[in-house]
């Protein structure tokens, strides 16, 4: 399967589907990081703070 890995729906994932009113094509495939709770994960990781609360931003991780 050629680009097979641009896409993944996990059917079989016990919180899918985790998110209402999305369309069939939701991509699951950057769903949730291994490393996202390390404190000193190494990734290019920025925070922000929200309603008091300091959140990792992984947007410029590769």
């Amino acid at each position: 399967m050629e680009n097979s890995y641009k896409y993944f729906k996990n059917k079989d994932c016990k919180y899918f589907p985790c998110h209402k009113g999305l369309s069939d094509d939701f991509n699951c495939l950057f769903c949730y990081c291994p490393m996202y709770s390390m404190p000193n994960c190494p990734g290019s990781k920025t925070y922000i703070e929200k309603n008091g609360k300091k959140i990792k931003v992984c947007t410029d991780c590769t």
